[in-house]
């Protein structure tokens, strides 16, 4: 179910074309494990969350791009985008403003038609920038106190899922999911 939100969030959500987001702490709760990979060197492997998953598919059937900038390069979040069909994959860099700037001028979009999704001090400069910023319920205080919208969910437990709710109902698109799923 949607969150219930004021006036203004709603109107900022209704206007959202993108949404971009950090992935540890967002996609998952921040844990990574390193495990051998049969060639000497170490695999990184990540849980993500099944619910945030389908979220980013119903982003994806209803026009709504994404996309991920993470300070971290790890393989299995190339994959996570991958299959999420998402726009953009930036990973390995946590200046995260140039990248944002390269994505404005790819997309087209104005900074308000963007969501930003984060959960640290790194993610603070875009959320300053984005038309809906949303913090995660596992967030620094500093970047809870920026946040248009904090999620009652924690990063990595359906916290993104819980955003993109929030979106599309705002766009009127979630009774077209709900009835989909013949669950009205």
């Amino acid at each position: 179910m949607p969150p219930q939100v004021n006036e203004e969030i709603r109107s900022r959500a209704s206007r959202i074309r993108l949404v971009l987001m950090d992935v540890d702490g967002v996609l998952t709760d921040g844990k990574y494990f390193h495990v051998p990979n049969g060639q000497g060197g170490l695999f990184e492997v990540k849980m993500f969350d099944s619910q945030d998953g389908i979220a980013l598919q119903w982003l994806h059937r209803a026009g709504i791009r994404t996309g991920l900038i993470s300070g971290r390069d790890a393989e299995s979040t190339r994959e996570r985008a991958r299959t999420s069909h998402m726009a953009y994959c930036y990973m390995g860099s946590t200046e995260k403003l140039p990248i944002f700037e390269e994505i404005l001028a790819d997309s087209g979009l104005k900074a308000e038609e963007i969501a930003y999704v984060g959960d640290d001090l790194t993610d603070a400069i875009l959320m300053k920038r984005a038309g809906l910023a949303v913090a995660v319920a596992n967030a620094v205080p500093e970047v809870k106190a920026m946040a248009h919208y904090v999620t009652s969910a924690a990063g990595g437990s359906g916290a993104l899922r819980e955003a993109a709710e929030l979106i599309l109902d705002a766009q009127g698109l979630w009774e077209g999911i709900l009835r989909h799923y013949e669950a009205i």
